[in-house]
Order: structure tokens, then C-alpha cells, then sequence
């Protein structure tokens, strides 16, 4: 863990000028330093531009993290390697979540709308009922700041081919005085928007609360995705909202909506007689079952002609949605899987959800972004220090050189009907 000649010059002058609380910050965030690359290098195999027989695998640059210690915050650089991944075990992967339900819990308290629940949480925590506000702005303070640096920033280095967008729901207080007091309790929207680079790899685009039926809304988040540098969009995944097809094509020009299969069947099956869903849901997913483009456009008026003796409203249901809900099929095969549902969402939001329902009701908007964000950021931290990509690099390649949206648009013309539908019983 020997420090280099270069590292202890920059020490020795770092501690000649540094008054005594710096001086303390300074010298923790060295040996904390020194002790991470030692572990990533007992890890790896070997130290920085060393060749070994040992060596597992190659260093690939560093992120920055910061840590809360009595001395301050420290900011440690943490070494990423090309290969599996690295996490030193000194500190904790989650620490910004755990901080930030703190401080949420702590906030609701201070503002007066506490319960005997808030009370139990706030005590399991370790803190005392005593906590001063100061202490709750100071923590809540430094969080926004993190919160903000992250929500706006640049999205340019890249383009990002494939959008989702999706929200999950809690319950805040909205009117009334300063931080909900007096207001009524209503159900609030976290939005959500992940993107798939052109390299493969998921990110974590943005997040908002507000009102996800509201056209005006979503129109205002989209663009601040673009304000940051949102580009290259071909597809945008998301449920049928009120409001953000509209958006979508006010904002995204040029890019194609895919509707979720998922929420398509679910609102699908809600017409459907109880005892009809089965093969009725069998006969929808035909349609993706399908080998290629013109099969699976074909194939919606198949299943669609197969109902409309019996169940008339479901028939036009898939008449009417049939290009939003085959707009997956004019990219490459190997992607479908992945593009035609917000499925690879549902995780985030179960994370989302499990940490903000232990605050049940937030005072405001504000507490309820600030802790949802944070969870995002944790996420998003994880995804780019993961060797695994979300689509593969030869299969983007393939999407990079395929035509536009009107080239790549196939006309219906007749040909082989899938027969194999379920039938009723």
C-alpha cells in the first residue's frame, strides 16, 4: 500500500498548507485511496501498467464516489475494470439510498405530517426525536445538489436508439401551505426514462413527478431530455398514456412509438369474459411469435379476424393499435425481445417502490423526487460499471445500418395466414 514519490510530494504539500480539518479530510482520503487500489489490485492480479501472470483482467479507468465520513465528504476514486466488476468492501454500494431515506424520513417529521409509524422508522434509524431542522436542510441540501448534477446532466456524448418511458405511483401531498402542510393527499407519478446507447449499455436518462396523464407534463420532460442532448432516438417504448403519444411526436419527430405488449394485453383481457382470457391471450402473442416483419404485421389481422365473430371490441382494439404495437418489427429480430414491452423497467420501479413506501405519504413533491432520484442514481452507478451490455455490439451495429423508418416500412400484402390460433373453448 506503499504511497509513489509523486503521491507523497502531492500529500506533503497538501498537509504544509491545510488547517487542521482539512488537514484530517486530507490525510483519510489518502489512506482511503491507498486501500482501495490495494484491494483492486490484489483483485486484479496486478497494479497499474503492470503485466503479470496473475492478472485477471484490465484496469479501465476510474469513477469518482463520494463518502460520508466524520471529516467530511471525501470523494474516492474507484477503479473499473473491463471484465467482471470491482466495489471496494470498505464502503457501502447503497449508502446515498440509505442517507436519502433518512433524510426524507427526517423531513416528514420536521414538517408535521409525522405518525407513530414515522416515529418507529425515524427511531430504527438512530436517530433521535430531537433531530433539529438545520441538520435535516444540511442533510437535504447536500443531496439536491447530487440529486440536481445528475438530473441535468449532458446526454451529447452519445446517441441513444431506443428510449423507455414508464412511471411508477406514490402518494404526496399536493396544495395547501409551504411543504404540503394543509394540503390533500393524491396520487403522484415518478416518471422514469432509461435509454439503450449505441454501444449497448442502459442508462438511466431522467426522472420527474408530477401528473403522467398530463400532456403538458410529459411534453416538458421530453424536452429537457433533448435540452440535455438527447439525440439519435428511433424508438420509444411506453404504455399508452394519455397525453404522451402526443408528446412523443411533438418532441421525438422522427422516432417510432412502441406500445407495451404487456399493458396492451392487460387492457386487451379487460374486455374479455373471465372464462375467454386464456386462449384469447393465447392468440395475441402469436403475433410475436412471429419469424419476421411482414409475418407479424400480417398476423394482427389474422387474430384480430379470428375474434371479431365473438368478442367484436378486442378485434378492433387490434385493428386500431396495429402500428404502434408492431413498431418493433421494423428493427433487427435480436432486439425484439428486449423493445417490445417496458419490462426491463418493472425492476426499477419495484426498487423505487419499496423504498418510498416506507415513507408512505411524502410532505411534497421535492422529498418524494429527491429519494426516487437517488435510487435511480444508485442504479444507473451500477449499470455503467457492468461488463454486461444490455443489447450486444454487433447486433447495434446492425441497427446503426438499417434504413429510416419510411424506407424500412412494409406495405401488408397477401400471404401465408397463420392458422395455429387458439380456438375457444
Amino acid at each position: 500500500m506503499a504511497l509513489d514519490q509523486s503521491a507523497l510530494l502531492e500529500l506533503s504539500e497538501a498537509l504544509r498548507t491545510a488547517d487542521s480539518g482539512e488537514l484530517m479530510r486530507t490525510l483519510l482520503g489518502t489512506i482511503l485511496q491507498a486501500l482501495v487500489e490495494a484491494e483492486a489490485n490484489a483483485q486484479i492480479g496486478a497494479g497499474p501498467h503492470q503485466r503479470t501472470q496473475a492478472r485477471t483482467t484490465q484496469r479501465n479507468g476510474h469513477r469518482d464516489k463520494t463518502v460520508s465520513t466524520t471529516a467530511g465528504d471525501l470523494t474516492v476514486r474507484i477503479p473499473k475494470v473491463r471484465t467482471g466488476s470491482f466495489f471496494p468492501s470498505l464502503l457501502q454500494p447503497r449508502r446515498r439510498i440509505d442517507v436519502a431515506l433518512h433524510a426524507v424520513i427526517m423531513q416528514a417529521w420536521v414538517e408535521g405530517v409525522s405518525t407513530r409509524k414515522v416515529d418507529d422508522l425515524v427511531a430504527a434509524l438512530g436517530v433521535d426525536t430531537g433531530v433539529s431542522k438545520s441538520e435535516v436542510s444540511r442533510i437535504c441540501g447536500a443531496l439536491d445538489a447530487d440529486v440536481h448534477a445528475w438530473r441535468t446532466r449532458p446526454l451529447s456524448a452519445q446517441p441513444f436508439p431506443y428510449v423507455f418511458l414508464d412511471a411508477t405511483y406514490c402518494h404526496g401531498r399536493v396544495g395547501g401551505g409551504a411543504h404540503g402542510k394543509g394540503g390533500r393527499v393524491a396520487s403522484r407519478a415518478v416518471v422514469i426514462a432509461t435509454g439503450v446507447s449505441a454501444d449497448g449499455r442502459r442508462e438511466v436518462l431522467g426522472s420527474a413527478v408530477g401528473d403522467s396523464e398530463d400532456e403538458s407534463f410529459w411534453t416538458e420532460f421530453l424536452r429537457d431530455l433533448r435540452a440535455r442532448g438527447l439525440t439519435g432516438v428511433q424508438l420509444v417504448i411506453s404504455d399508452s398514456h394519455a397525453g404522451l403519444k402526443k408528446s412523443v411526436s411533438k418532441v421525438m419527430s422522427g422516432a417510432s412509438w412502441q406500445r407495451c405488449r404487456v399493458h396492451f394485453m392487460r387492457n386487451a383481457l379487460a374486455r374479455v369474459p373471465k372464462g375467454q382470457a386464456e386462449w384469447v391471450a393465447a392468440a395475441i402473442r402469436t403475433i410475436f411469435a412471429q419469424p419476421d416483419a411482414q409475418l407479424v404485421r400480417q398476423q394482427v389481422e389474422t387474430v384480430a379476424a379470428s375474434l371479431h365473430g365473438q368478442l367484436p371490441a378486442v378485434a378492433q382494439l387490434l385493428r386500431d393499435a396495429r402500428e404502434e404495437l408492431t413498431a418493433f418489427a421494423g428493427f433487427p429480430p435480436a432486439h425484439w425481445r428486449k423493445i417490445w414491452s417496458t419490462n426491463p423497467l418493472e425492476r426499477l420501479n419495484r426498487e423505487v417502490k419499496r423504498r418510498t413506501d416506507v415513507v408512505g405519504i411524502f410532505p411534497d413533491d421535492a422529498a418524494l423526487l429527491r429519494l426516487a432520484s437517488c435510487v435511480l442514481m444508485e442504479t444507473h452507478d451500477e449499470w455503467q460499471v457492468s461488463d454486461r451490455r444490455y443489447l450486444s455490439e454487433e447486433s447495434m451495429a446492425e441497427l446503426n445500418n438499417k434504413p429510416t423508418n419510411n424506407q424500412q416500412k412494409e406495405l401488408d400484402t397477401p400471404g401465408v395466414i397463420d392458422q395455429n390460433l387458439p380456438t375457444a373453448a
